[in-house]
């Protein structure tokens, strides 16, 4: 009954979700269904949802009701709701929208398919959510979105109890697959022309803890060197606890290993860090920014910050500014602290006022882009190799640019110059940086254009009007 029935997944939240989604959209079309077109009403629509922000829960039940008059205008229509809020709330999703037929948890993805015909065939809501993981995501099907790119999990979970987050009791404790089973799938990756993987992991650089090994993570990076084919390489994200020298050589001494690291900050005070339960401190954190920029000088370090964690005091705010101002990050993800319940931080005293919240905020913002701007000026006049990425070119005083990544994740708007050759996205651009703006770069000055493997998938899928790269991968040994 699915064959023909089209979806839609809608994502939100972290890297993690997006991966889930890969292996949702994978498990769908490999039971049948097919990607609804733009602009049309899928027949199947779930929601890979996140729990990690105040206003999820609103967000979601605002879109649930938003489908209800559009549910009743198409019967046979099903809603499915997964990812860490379902894991959270369960059984209270269908109490709170009886029209959702699905609720499934972070660890069950694989069952969504069974689910829907269940619900189809009994004519009643199914919820499946499974306390511990039943099958490592990587050994599902997935539909990746990019031709060139590839999302690789190393591990699920996290054995962190920082305060402020609810993932740990959500998505469960560390859970490290095998070396080997990893680059298998790199490997397979590469063979249908991806040139960039990041390796994804709640904790990513305390891979190897389940098995004993502490250096498990930098052998995998330097194992990812060896792979033919295989230009990109980066991680996320990683804890400063966890951060030690092998992985820092090893990032140095890896070619295709980038100069790129996202290392979360979330407060510059000592004191707040403790309240946060983060087990490192403004010294141990910088300290490990000095010693990769020393290995790596051409390193863009980006990070996450909350402002307004409770107690935080005008001091304790200022720590966070002036470590901002010393780490110079290429750019930040700041957020404003938000309870969560469940977790230890939404029943502390002191929560912070709103107002005093958003002050702070701004200015944190205003630092962080005015850093940013200053160290994108230092590559005015660079040459860089820019992966082209997807997405319609844009016109600006009748110049056309696509879009893409330099080596070290910076966003790079690269003129189209005829003459030298159109890049696809996959294709490589060598440009030399123009100007210079607060989020990202302009490079006008086009010096070659290479043609890539992934290019030609692309452009080949392209051509098959198929959206995304239907990926079966075949299930991993243990």
């Amino acid at each position: 009954m699915s064959l023909g029935r089209t979806y839609q997944v809608r994502t939100y939240g972290c890297q993690m979700n997006v991966h889930d989604s890969e292996r949702l959209t994978g498990l769908l079309e490999d039971a049948g269904y097919v990607a609804a077109p733009e602009g049309e009403q899928a027949d199947v629509v779930v929601f890979n949802t996140c729990a990690v922000r105040e206003n999820a829960d609103n967000r979601l039940y605002g879109n649930l009701s938003h489908l209800v008059p559009v549910k009743e205008a198409h019967p046979g229509m099903q809603i499915a709701v997964g990812g860490c809020l379902a894991q959270k709330d369960q059984g209270e999703i269908v109490k709170r929208a009886p029209w959702v037929d699905v609720v499934f948890g972070t660890h069950n993805i694989g069952s969504l398919p069974v689910l829907l015909e269940r619900a189809r065939i009994e004519q009643e809501a199914q919820v499946e959510i499974a306390e511990s993981l039943e099958v490592f995501p990587s050994s599902l099907p997935t539909k990746r979105d990019s031709a060139y790119s590839a999302w690789v999990s190393v591990s699920v979970g996290c054995n962190n109890t920082c305060t402020f987050c609810i993932v740990p009791a959500l998505r469960g404790k560390e859970k490290d697959r095998r070396p080997g089973d990893i680059l298998k799938e790199i490997h397979a990756l590469v063979d249908e022309g991806v040139l960039e993987i990041t390796l994804l992991g709640q904790n990513v650089n305390a891979y190897g803890s389940e098995f004993g090994d502490r250096e498990a993570f930098s052998a995998l990076l330097r194992a990812c060197g060896d792979v033919d084919g295989l230009e990109r390489v980066r991680f996320t994200s990683p804890h400063p606890r966890d951060f030690t020298d092998d992985v820092i050589a090893a990032m140095a001494e890896t070619s295709n290993v980038m100069p790129q690291l996202h290392m979360p900050l979330q407060s510059g005070s000592d004191s707040v860090l403790q309240r946060m339960r983060r087990s490192y401190r403004q010294e141990r954190y910088l300290g490990i920014i000095d010693r990769v920029r020393s290995a790596m000088p051409e390193a863009a370090i980006t990070t996450d910050i909350i402002v307004g964690f409770p107690g935080e005091t005008d001091e304790e705010f200022e720590d966070t500014l002036r470590v901002v101002r010393e780490a110079r990050f290429a750019s930040a993800y700041t957020f404003q602290y938000s309870k969560r319940p469940g977790t230890p931080a939404a029943d502390m005293p002191d929560q912070v006022p709103k107002a005093v919240v958003q002050e702070r905020y701004e200015r944190l913002i205003a630092e962080v882009n005015d850093i940013a701007w200053q160290e994108n000026q230092r590559l005015e006049g660079r040459v860089l190799d820019i992966l082209v990425a997807e997405g319609e070119g844009r016109k600006d005083e009748r110049t056309l640019r696509l879009s893409g990544r330099a080596p070290d994740n910076r966003l790079v708007h690269v003129a189209v110059d005829e003459n030298v050759g159109v890049p696809r996205p996959g294709d490589v651009v060598t440009a030399e940086v123009t100007y210079a703006a607060p989020h990202h770069l302009v490079a006008d000055r086009i010096l070659s254009v290479r043609r890539t493997r992934a290019g030609d998938v692309g452009e080949r899928v392209k051509q098959e009007a198929t959206p995304g790269v239907l990926l079966g991968m075949p299930s991993l040994p243990s």
